[in-house]
């Protein structure tokens, strides 16, 4: 048995976000590493808050989230979603990387392989080996960032018994169409997998259409565990309100691990999010115009400059093209470059994967004042003049 020093010898693991923002505060640079907004927080959400505060209960909540908040989290798909929900399919929980936790608590066990979709968010793998299970890994086949049956299917074993997919994904922006999740449903259904959907972008998808959540697929309905963000939806990301939702079986399962986790939420912000999600479509049309106005701006002016930006229907971010902008293909070098010798901070793409990962692509948050984003591309202008 190791002894508890040689336990806590495991070097402490730092994010590719924190050492980016911890260079941009140190050099002064413009901050486009880390995804989170610096426009004007929603009145009506800050409002709602205020007023539970003052006005509600301050003590615990029931362990499963609010039943005002779990009703308007099924509502909110019904009405965006066209998805048939109630507040029995709803577990609210302290983010959405709680939620991802306690699902993947509840349905991984010790030797269990897992197939994950690179480029993807850094917790899965971790959440995934800490609940005993193993990874498998696929690409999506950049630039266009598609996924591949066949990659996908190849990928899954004997002792595969779910899959983790990210739509719209971060960091590319792309979003997987129906074609894609019907795949991904009758490999499910075959092979008898269950899907956790991390959906937490679907309400920042800037390209007009609607998010298809996997729980609209008829061959995932009941065995997918869809994970939500309140703190995207309404670009409030310090509140750390989410949910994961599922058929009564699977959320049941994810609340058992969830009371072990945080056990429940600020009730304020549970009681100031249900408010917010009985907000009209145009209010959300309107809160998701102030992004798209941005995100057009910012690839306007990057696109000038000469840079080769990647299309994408959702997010904060957007994704430059190295190779095609004339610029080194090695993005952790470039990023790096930009923190010193132009003054902005972006995150290398291939930072999001585990193995074999994609080198040649940058990540740059959009989600600022009209001004840092003018900066920004004046500085990166400049820098590729000069490379």
């Amino acid at each position: 048995m190791p002894s508890l020093a040689e336990r806590l010898a495991v070097p402490p693991v730092t994010t590719v976000f924190e050492r980016m923002s911890a260079l941009a505060r140190e050099t002064g640079a413009i901050n486009l590493g880390q995804g989170f907004p610096d426009l004007p927080d929603p009145p009506e959400l800050i409002a709602a808050a205020q007023r539970a505060l003052a006005q509600r209960s301050n003590q615990y909540p029931p362990m499963r989230g609010l039943p005002d908040l779990r009703r308007a989290v099924a509502g909110w798909y019904a009405q965006h979603q066209g998805l048939a929900l109630d507040e029995g399919n709803v577990v609210i929980t302290s983010g959405a990387t709680e939620a991802l936790a306690a699902a993947l608590l509840a349905l991984v066990r010790p030797g269990d392989e897992v197939v994950l979709v690179q480029p993807c968010y850094d917790a899965y793998q971790p959440l995934i080996e800490r609940a005993g299970g193993t990874v498998r890994f696929v690409n999506l086949a950049p630039p266009l960032w598609t996924l591949d049956p066949a990659a996908l299917t190849a990928a899954i074993g004997p002792n595969t018994r779910g899959i983790v997919l990210n739509t719209p994904n971060n960091p590319v922006g792309t979003v997987l169409d129906r074609a894609a999740l019907e795949a991904v449903g009758a490999l499910s259904r075959d092979h008898d997998l269950w899907l956790v959907c991390d959906e937490v972008w679907e309400g920042m998808i800037l390209d007009g259409n609607a998010h298809l959540s996997a729980l609209a697929i008829p061959a995932l309905a009941d065995r997918t565990v869809k994970i939500g963000s309140a703190g995207k939806i309404f670009s409030l990301t310090g509140w750390k309100v989410g949910w994961a939702v599922a058929a009564p079986p699977l959320v049941a399962a994810v609340a058992a691990r969830h009371q072990f986790l945080t056990f429940t939420t600020a009730p304020a912000l549970q009681w100031a999010v249900a408010e917010g999600l009985t907000l009209p479509p145009e209010w959300h049309a309107a809160h998701r115009a102030r992004y798209i106005q941005a995100r057009d701006a910012f690839v306007a002016a990057l696109t000038l400059a000469g840079f080769h930006v990647l299309p994408a229907a959702g997010t904060w971010f957007v994704t430059i093209d190295l190779a095609a902008s004339a610029l080194p293909p090695d993005d952790q070098a470039v990023a790096l470059r930009l923190v010193h010798e132009a003054g902005v901070a972006a995150i290398p793409v291939s930072a999001f994967y585990a193995e074999r990962p994609e080198r040649g692509f940058l990540r740059l948050c959009f989600a600022k004042d009209d001004d840092t984003l003018a900066l920004a591309a004046d500085r990166l202008a400049a820098f590729r003049r000069q490379a």
